[in-house]
């Protein structure tokens, strides 16, 4: 009790972490680091107002302390402090029991019980265990990288055919287009941010902070944002469509686009001026973060539209396909225009809606499959519903397909004539 005790700064904490982040493989969570930070960083700005405020409790005692792990406040000679374990839910186990410290003529005596005994951590597994979560994320990440590979071939191809016929050119292949162009783009950032973050093991994720790591989230948030809101565009479109009777009116397209590219850069915009100005740590792909609601609030709004939407233009349906008014290819042109948005929308926003209601550290391996490995095929998907199965695109290649053919008949007759004339 009369040995002062020095506390390792920063060992402990990298003893009880670490093996959470190595267990956590490709993409670990840095919240339990950036926790501990912000917890050091605290208790030396106490350290030091202590140090210019005569006349303190700790300079008659024991200072104020930051031992790695917990803030000791000052107390005088022969007094005793008592605190809990950290408040970590998913890495220390909820304990009743309190750690103390006394205050003696040498300083601050060691913690009783010790962390290790008194602040358990959550089972982790065995070896066996964290190198099959490792080989669990990496064959994660094949997977997600093989679907972005497959819906970014898909999409080219989908631009590629609105692009070259003539006759696809309108107003809702239009929206379509910028709606691929989100997948892209959502596509391409998470290769650019899994070569930044991700690329070499031996950089410290969790205090990276580098202009390019930030850059990169930026435009990850960007990209996923316009994703959320073109699929709010495509809903809101539809809408139209039923309410103007398939009369549609290009002046609105402008709109749109303000909608789909505008409101996502505005966001983003406010998002980079408020980390910097407020929370400017690590690469901000911490989630925990209280300032990532600017990003998700204008997501949960988009998925809430639209979900409105969903119910409206499916009452809307129900009361044209009843009507004795519409024609049967009417009714048929209602289906066939509506059958992939209602399926795309509740698709699309159901599972970020759920994941969002809990914390960031519930359900880990569920959020990354979804988000990761089915999010990467959704591009796929949208480029088959919207354009591979579309009659109208297949029409078009078709008749296209035999015009060529019968050009190329053509050329070679003529070719054949000019060598029997000769």
């Amino acid at each position: 009790m009369g040995v002062p005790w020095q506390p390792p700064p920063r060992l402990l904490v990298l003893l009880l972490v670490l093996p959470l982040l190595q267990v956590q493989g490709t993409h670990p969570d840095c919240s339990v680091v950036l926790y501990f930070q912000k917890q050091e960083e605290e208790c030396l700005e106490i350290i030091r107002s202590e140090s210019q405020a005569p006349g303190t409790p700790g300079q008659e005692g024991c200072r104020t302390e930051w031992d790695g792990l917990s803030c000791w406040s000052a107390v005088p000679i022969g007094q005793s402090r008592a605190i809990a374990c950290p408040d970590i839910l998913h890495v220390f186990k909820k304990s009743k029991v309190l750690i103390q410290r006394n205050c003696t003529e040498l300083g601050w005596s060691s913690p009783s019980p010790p962390y290790h005994s008194a602040c358990e951590l959550e089972a982790l597994g065995s070896n066996n265990d964290t190198e099959a979560k490792k080989g669990y994320f990496v064959t994660m990440k094949v997977l997600y990288t093989c679907g972005y590979s497959t819906s970014l071939a898909a999409l080219f191809l989908a631009i590629g055919i609105f692009s070259c016929f003539r006759k696809l050119h309108c107003t809702r292949n239009s929206i379509h287009m910028h709606f691929f162009t989100s997948f892209v783009l959502r596509g391409t950032a998470v290769f650019i941010k899994d070569s930044v973050l991700f690329s070499d093991e031996s950089i410290d994720h969790c205090t990276m902070s580098t202009v390019n790591c930030k850059a990169a989230i930026a435009f990850f948030q960007y990209s996923v944002l316009a994703n959320f809101y073109w699929l709010l565009v495509e809903g809101l479109y539809l809408q139209t469509l039923l309410l103007l009777t398939f009369t549609s009116d290009r002046r609105y397209i402008w709109w749109y686009i303000l909608i789909g590219w505008g409101v996502p850069m505005v966001t983003v915009a406010v998002w980079v001026v408020t980390r910097l100005q407020y929370d400017n740590h690590g690469c901000w792909d911490d989630y925990t973060s209280l300032y990532w609601w600017v990003i998700k609030a204008p997501i949960l709004l988009a998925i809430f539209v639209n979900f409105l939407i969903f119910l409206n233009v499916t009452r809307m349906l129900a009361q044209k396909i009843r009507s004795p008014d519409i024609s049967k290819n009417y009714k048929q042109q209602y289906m066939r225009l509506t059958k992939s948005t209602l399926l795309l929308i509740p698709l699309f926003g159901v599972h970020y809606v759920v994941f969002a209601l809990f914390p960031e550290h519930v359900g880990v391996g569920a959020r990354l499959y979804f988000e990761l490995v089915l999010g990467s095929y959704q591009g796929f998907l949208v480029a088959l519903l919207y354009c591979f199965l579309n009659g109208e695109v297949q029409a078009e290649i078709k008749r296209n397909w035999g015009k060529w053919q019968l050009s190329m008949e053509s050329n070679v007759f003529n070719l054949v004539t000019q060598d029997f004339t000769a």
